[in-house]
């Protein structure tokens, strides 16, 4: 299914072994409880250990490489990778040349098919991560109208994320003419005529810190949370609960393996030493960086562990988020009170309150984020601060209005008012009206309606400034890739989204891993956003059936002035395609190669306000729960069915400029409205089984995922069409003793690979979409649970 790069390229497409066992998890949980000795009170503890081990992309023969296309024949998927590569890519801004080095050293034409980076084995499937939890949970009855209650939660997590590792991604543009590092024929095909004279030539070097490892960011988030509160009765139709809440996540995270462009131009910008004629930076003999120390890229073997240790900088970002709750609420069941339906027995409950919520946000990075002289960063990481404080009215009420009455079993009608006034945004109001009604016991109908408004939180106006990368298959400037639009007058120019007409040939437009830099922050201006949700649904649970039940729900859901970024691929295809001013003012090109990942190129892309999201389909719940004797078979226990699923009928992006359903679709336009992909029907259904063992159940699970199409519409290609997955798991659990149980099972027990796209991109990881699919193979899993 993989066409195979071994033969050109041993060094990165390696496939793995055929029996690879890995991403060892292991997780040990303790609780406890104590009662006071009057019986008022209780406390109950808990602390928790886990660690995951690390799984690489490396470790599957289908994310061993990383996909580039397809092969001319249409039914073997490439190995691609990035023009990033090792022993790296040389070009002028020009296209005069774009060379990579020979087993010589020598510059030899660079053959995409050849010569791209494989980035792909050292992502991680599954981060190593450990994670260490304990809290508490009490209550005591300080007389019979007033209990306090307390909660306190602890957590400290720490996780690597690992990609493929930094280098100079083009971030560097010039090279000085009597630099000793070149040969006597790379200078010449570089300077020309200039060639050993401290003139400076165009030079982009695209080359993989191999020899420095993957970027690492080391994270480690420390969480508390702590809830202390009155409740009680304050008569026989009244209750009341007051209580505050303080949480706090603090962040701390560690950046490795990352150049330094500062320095990495210091280190190419080198000379012959006057005295020993050693090659020497020329910031050591001028003094502005005596540490300063060359790296040597084009001989083979060249870097040397002291350059890496020059070049490669940490980063760090530390930060928090803070919140702060306090609510009052009062509760009642008006039954006693005599505000009952004529028709009902029951009366009216109620509960309303008030709510003040404070969330604050502080992010601080250091020099190497905040300038933006990560190399492989994109841009600047600005640290900022802000907070939002709401304040909240809320009510709620459910009234039976039938009871006990032929062809009305019952109605009921229920409904919720909130209104909120946020320091950030304005004021918003929240409602919603439902309804229940069962005809007979049998059967019952629901249906409600709801009027929604969701405020900017802290993330969407105070996420710091910083890049990111997005997915597009091409430049659509670039005449030598699939662009579409090189040489009309929309990318023909002289504006900051525009590009010469050599340019359009030069090659360096298209990126060949299909990313490009974005600028994304949060957006202090933006207004609430707005929603509708209409749902009706039935239940069954029929009298002739024991044991059975089904419920179908239809939801229908509108978001208008969505807070979402409108997406680079998005903006890329307004101004190419529709010539959208505003999205071309988004568009900043390098202004040496025209570039959009090489060098400082990038698509503005900040939170905003655009049109709006819609959704909506069908969800299906049923049960069944029989003993085998009622089959006629005796002694041979129980037999329980259930059964989840989901049709999804639309997935609506409204941009403001167009409308796009990614519902059974995925691809580049689905990812530009950070929609993954998005298959229209899925569900679990599982049979256990209550064996006539006693304390032992078995069970089966099959998962279902329905075919999804690439959003473009192409069909001529193999990744066209994502097949539908079945996988089945098994399970069981065994109560050894009255205070012993354990558990096991094997997910995914035929070891079904993942299917697989070479448009996966950052919405997915090593050609396939985990969150959706099960990309780690088969799984084992068991546990022991012991009372004392």
């Amino acid at each position: 299914m993989i066409e195979g790069r071994g033969a050109t390229n041993p060094s990165q497409f390696k496939l793995p072994d055929d029996d690879v066992q890995t991403g060892f998890s292991r997780e040990i949980t303790a609780i406890m409880g104590v009662s006071s000795p009057d019986g008022k009170g209780n406390i109950t503890a808990y602390a928790g250990y886990r660690k995951n081990n690390k799984v690489l992309g490396r470790d599957y023969d289908y994310a061993s490489c990383s996909l580039g296309g397809q092969n001319t024949a249409g039914d073997s998927f490439t190995c691609g990778g990035s023009g990033t590569s090792f022993p790296g890519r040389f070009q002028d801004a020009d296209g005069n040349f774009d060379n990579t080095l020979d087993a010589n050293g020598n510059f030899v034409p660079y053959v995409g098919a050849r010569d791209a980076y494989n980035f792909g084995p050292l992502n991680y499937y599954q981060r190593p991560d450990e994670r260490y939890n304990l809290g508490a949970i009490g209550h005591y009855q300080i007389n019979d109208k007033v209990e306090a209650f307390a909660q306190l939660m602890f957590s400290d997590y720490q996780s690597v994320a690992q990609i493929a590792p930094s280098g100079n991604f083009g971030n560097t543009g010039t090279i000085n003419c009597d630099n000793p590092l070149l040969s006597a024929s790379q200078a010449a095909t570089i300077c020309g005529a200039a060639a050993g004279t401290p003139t400076d030539a165009s030079l982009y070097i695209l080359r993989r810190n191999v020899e420095g490892g993957g970027r690492q960011s080391h994270l480690d988030y420390t969480s508390y949370r702590g809830v202390v509160g009155l409740r009680g009765d304050l008569d026989d139709a009244w209750s009341y609960e007051v209580s505050a809440q303080y949480s706090k996540v603090k962040l701390s995270q560690i950046y490795r393996n990352e150049f330094s462009i500062a320095r990495l131009t210091r280190a190419l910008d080198v000379v012959a030493d006057p005295i020993s004629g050693a090659p020497v930076c020329s910031s050591v003999l001028d003094g502005t960086d005596p540490n300063c120390v060359p790296y040597n890229v084009f001989s083979l073997g060249g870097v040397t562990q002291q350059a890496l240790d020059y070049l490669q900088v940490p980063l760090v970002m530390t930060g928090y988020t803070e919140q702060q709750v306090v609510t009052a609420s009062v509760t009642g069941d008006l039954t006693e009170r005599g505000v009952v339906s004529p028709w009902a027995t029951r009366g009216l409950q109620v509960a309303f309150g008030a709510e003040y919520r404070r969330d604050s946000l502080d992010l601080v990075t250091d020099v190497t984020y905040s300038t933006g002289d990560g190399a492989g960063q994109g841009g600047p990481t600005i640290g900022l601060g802000g907070a939002q404080s709401t304040y909240d009215l809320f009510g709620e009420f459910q009234l039976p209005i039938v009871e006990g009455l032929p062809f009305a079993e019952s109605i009921s009608i229920d409904g919720a008012y909130r209104a909120s006034d946020y320091a950030l945004g304005g004021k918003t109001d929240t409602w919603k009206i439902g309804m229940d009604y069962a005809p007979v016991s049998d059967i019952r109908f629901r249906a409600s309606y709801q009027s929604a408004t969701r405020a900017p939180n802290v993330i969407d106006l105070f996420t710091a400034e910083g890049f990111n990368l997005f997915d597009m298959d091409a430049d659509p400037c670039d005449a030598t890739s699939a662009g579409t639009y090189a040489g009309n007058a929309v990318c023909i120019g002289t504006n900051s989204w525009q590009v010469t007409s050599a340019q359009t040939t030069s090659g360096l437009l298209t990126n060949d891993a299909g990313q490009y830099n974005r600028l994304q922050s949060g957006t202090s201006t933006l207004t609430p956003e707005d929603s509708e949700t209409t749902t009706f649904g039935v239940v069954f649970t029929p009298s002739f059936l024991p044991g059975f039940n089904l419920s179908i729900d239809y939801f229908d859901i509108e978001i208008t002035n969505l807070i979402q970024p409108l997406g680079g691929a998005n903006i890329a295809t307004y101004c190419y395609t529709l010539g959208d001013l505003d999205a071309c003012n988004l568009i900043k090109r390098n202004e040496g190669n025209g570039s959009l990942y090489l060098g400082n190129g990038y698509i503005e892309d900040r939170n905003a306000n655009i049109g709006g999201l819609a959704t909506s389909g069908i969800d299906f719940v049923g049960g069944y729960n029989l003993p085998l004797e009622s089959w006629g078979v005796a002694n041979w226990g129980t037999i329980g069915l259930s059964f989840t699923g989901t049709w999804l009928e639309k997935l609506e992006t409204d941009t403001g400029l167009d409308v796009f359903d990614c519902a059974g679709k995925f691809g580049n336009t689905c990812a530009a409205n950070d929609i993954a992909a998005a298959p229209e029907w899925r569900h679990r259904a599982s049979v256990s089984w209550g064996t006539p063992v006693d304390g032992v159940n078995l069970g089966l699970t099959w998962r279902y995922i329905s075919a999804i199409d690439l959003d473009s519409g192409v069909t001529t290609r193999l990744d066209s069409t994502l097949e539908e997955q079945h996988y089945f798991d098994l399970n069981g659990s065994w109560q050894l003793r009255d205070n012993v149980t354990v558990r096991g099972g094997v997910n995914n027990i035929l070891d079904n690979d993942p299917p697989l796209s070479y448009s996966v991109g950052t919405t997915g990881n090593n050609n396939t979409y985990p969150q959706v699919y099960d990309a780690m193979g088969r799984y084992a899993f068991i546990s022991v649970t012991a009372s004392f």
